[in-house]
């Protein structure tokens, strides 16, 4: 038979779960009414308290006028989110807090001092040592610990302002501290600005002595060096040495570059005359004067010739004097090229000796050049040492005028300025009776609300079958309770019938009390027979072994013998609960059978006061006199009324086998329909029996046909009686 989980066949009924609000409306009044009035009271009688703020901003006091010549930006006060923190900080300093103190002699008030004016109470705490003595605290610290609790000192957010907060049960007090605070900062950073001036001018005055001979020193140094050096500076402010060396390197370049200019042309046009090559590819030959003339006559005379070998010949004599004539300019124009190229060898020649001169010229100024080099380096040193004295004694020189002046004038600009006074509050701040009382009442309404609410969920009452679910008649597993023996359980006086209602349920509950199985009543015992040896029967001890191996979270007893049969289940619990794990015992009996005897009465809160909503379950749950076991017994609520609510019934076991290891339901003569709403994920079915009659054989078959083959039949005969005390057992808490 496939059983699902209680838990997943019931929801949370939110009518029924409101509805209790209104069934415990009073108690929520009640509550709320008392802590609404309570916090009326307290904010009636509290003692008032005033609240002041007073602004200080934090900005540059110096003028952009009075600022000294080549001051920068490191110069100016410290104004980003450090530097305004380390502000906030010195305005709550002891020093400043001190100041106001004094100034406004608060150590007289009771306020502040709490040693003033102490109450009986507080005299006699002291004295019984549950206090701290105020007196062992020296006044002036009393006086500062109050005003650091009543001080709030913060900066505002993106901007150079820092509010000083004050409270006081004196509004006057309240607005005076603020701003006293705010201006004995003030004067505080003038007296650091004045000591500061003064610290300076006297560091200043002996520093400019000093470094007035040390600037003189150097200087002298320097010019008797430059004396003894004999260092001679030509132009661009370099060395003379240098600049003639430098000179001297770019005439020996270019004397270089004639030179080899000269020998390269010279060789060219020796070359072309040697070879009988054309001399006019030589520019210096084209460029001479005599050589173009006489170029030009013979290229007159090639053209008379030419002219004239048209109408003469050869051996005419005309034609004949002039190539002699053309004969002559050619050796001219070639002794004309050999002079050419002896002037440019002498030239060569001539360059080459001045070039000789110039290289040992500039050989000579290189080892001037290097030792008058050495000597500017140690020159430029002493120079720089002088300067950088004079450069810092001019510095000094006018910093200590500044300083002196402002000193004389008395004009030290503070780096801050009071830019709100507080003002005296004409409200207090604390207590304010309505928000106080409203939010007393709004948060008691709330809580009384929320724990009623919770109070009614976590009992269970609040939860109904889920939509959807099969829900057969649950009766069946507690109605022993109307179909044994009704008049057994006396309900409470305070519960009446509810009329029709309670007689239908009473019906109904006694016709699904009917048998199921007529067939089954039939049976011979010889069949009956077939069934125990099919099934086995165990003992106790048995039954309580195959519980703790298979690790069932439920055990489900039905006695058709009736009550002396319920011994079993309390048997079996006991022998379990013995073996260390825990164990609860449900009775759902219509006598109390299952209970009675290791409770030694029936008039405990039970099962059906957890159904009628009359009981949690720390009502009904009870210890075993005999064992660790506990037990919820039958109740004594109204049956009628227990069994209106009995869809809660699969919450409750899933609860209970959530807390216990084994839940143990004595269901007495009850059906397979009875215990359908009991069964859950690991739950062992037993059937008790006493003799082997046609009842047990007709209830062991009708479980059988039922869908509950796995049963297994247990006797209690052996075992001494449930309510004897067992030896070695212990008494449950």
């Amino acid at each position: 038979m496939s059983v699902q989980s209680a838990a997943a066949d019931v929801d949370v009924d939110l009518r029924q779960l409101f509805a209790s609000l209104a069934r415990n409306w009073r108690r929520i009044a009640i509550v709320t009414l008392v802590v609404t009035g309570a916090a009326f009271a307290f904010a009636s009688l509290a003692t008032r308290h005033y609240k002041a703020e007073a602004q200080l901003k934090i900005e540059s006091g110096e003028s952009v006028y009075t600022r000294p010549n080549g001051a920068n930006d490191n110069d100016k006060p410290i104004l980003d989110e450090e530097g305004i923190a380390t502000e906030v900080q010195i305005v709550s300093s002891t020093d400043i807090l001190k100041q106001v103190a004094s100034k406004l002699n608060l150590a007289r008030l009771p306020e502040f001092d709490s040693a003033l004016n102490m109450s009986a109470l507080s005299k006699f705490l002291v004295i019984a040592g549950l206090k701290s003595d105020p007196e062992e605290i020296p006044p002036e610290e009393r006086v500062l610990k109050r005003m650091r609790e009543n001080l709030n000192v913060y900066s505002v957010e993106k901007t150079r302002i820092i509010a000083i907060e004050f409270s006081s049960q004196d509004p006057n007090l309240a607005a005076a501290i603020p701003t006293e605070i705010a201006k004995a900062y003030i004067a505080t950073q003038g007296n650091a600005k004045v000591a500061l001036n003064s610290a300076a001018t006297a560091f200043l005055g002996p520093e400019i002595a000093d470094l007035q001979k040390q600037v003189k020193d150097a200087e002298a140094r320097v010019a008797t060096y430059r004396a003894q050096s004999d260092l001679l500076m030509g132009g661009n402010n370099s060395v003379l040495a240098t600049q003639q060396l430098s000179e001297l390197a770019s005439e020996l370049s270019r004397v270089r570059a004639n030179r080899a200019s000269a020998e390269a042309t010279a060789d060219s046009v020796r070359k072309a005359l040697q070879g009988g090559g054309s001399l006019d590819a030589v520019p210096e030959v084209l460029s001479s004067e005599l050589i173009q003339r006489l170029r030009e006559r013979q290229v007159e005379l090639k053209t008379n010739i030419a002219d004239l070998s048209t109408t003469l010949l050869d051996n005419h004599p005309r034609i004949r004097a002039l190539k002699s004539q053309l004969a002559d300019l050619d050796s001219q124009i070639r002794n004309e090229a050999e002079k050419l190229m002896k002037g440019l060898m002498t030239q060569a020649q001539t360059a080459q000796a001045r070039e000789s001169q110039l290289v040992a010229d500039v050989n000579t100024l290189k080892a001037a050049s290097a030792r008058a080099g050495e000597e500017q380096v140690e020159l430029d040193a002493l120079q720089r040492d002088a300067a950088a004295r004079r450069q810092q004694l001019e510095s000094y020189q006018a910093n200590y005028l500044a300083a002196a002046s402002r000193k004389d004038r008395n004009y030290l600009p503070v780096d801050a300025r009071l830019v709100s006074e507080a003002q005296v509050p004409s409200e207090p701040y604390f207590p304010k009776v309505v928000p106080i009382v409203g939010a007393a009442f709004a948060a008691s309404l709330l809580i009384m609300a929320i724990i009623t609410l919770l109070r009614e969920l976590f009992s269970g009452r609040a939860m109904r079958p889920a939509a959807g679910a099969r829900f057969d008649r649950i009766e069946q597993v507690a109605m022993p309770v109307i179909r044994h023996e009704p008049a057994d359980i006396e309900a409470p006086a305070n519960i009446e019938p509810e009329g029709d209602r309670a007689t239908e349920a009473a019906a109904d509950a006694e016709t699904a009390a009917a048998p199921l199985d007529v067939a089954a009543a039939e049976l011979p015992l010889a069949d009956v027979g077939l069934k125990r040896s099919s099934f086995g029967e165990i003992d106790v001890e048995k039954a309580a072994e195959k519980l703790i191996a298979s690790g069932a979270a439920r055990a489900i007893f039905v006695s058709p013998e009736g009550d002396e049969a319920a011994a079993s289940a309390i048997l079996v619990a006991r022998e379990v609960s013995d073996a260390g794990l825990r164990v609860l015992l449900l009775d759902l009996t219509a006598s109390g059978a299952a209970s009675r005897p290791v409770l030694d009465s029936a008039l405990f809160p039970g099962i059906t006061n957890l159904l009628a909503s009359e009981a949690q379950f720390s009502d009904v749950i009870h210890a075993d006199h005999y064992s660790d076991c506990h037990v919820i017994p039958v109740g004594t609520a109204d049956p009628v009324r227990a069994m209106r609510a009995a869809d809660r019934l699969p919450i409750i076991m899933q609860s209970l086998t959530t807390a216990y290891d084994l839940v143990v339901v004595e269901c007495g003569p009850a059906d397979a329909q009875g215990i359908s709403r009991l069964v859950g994920d690991a739950t062992e079915i037993f059937v008790s029996m006493l003799e082997p009659d046609d009842e047990v054989a007709k209830a062991t078959v009708s479980l059988i046909e039922s869908g509950y083959p796995d049963l297994t039949l247990v006797t209690p005969v052996g075992h001494e009686t449930p309510g004897t005390p067992v030896p070695g057992r212990r008494s449950a808490a």
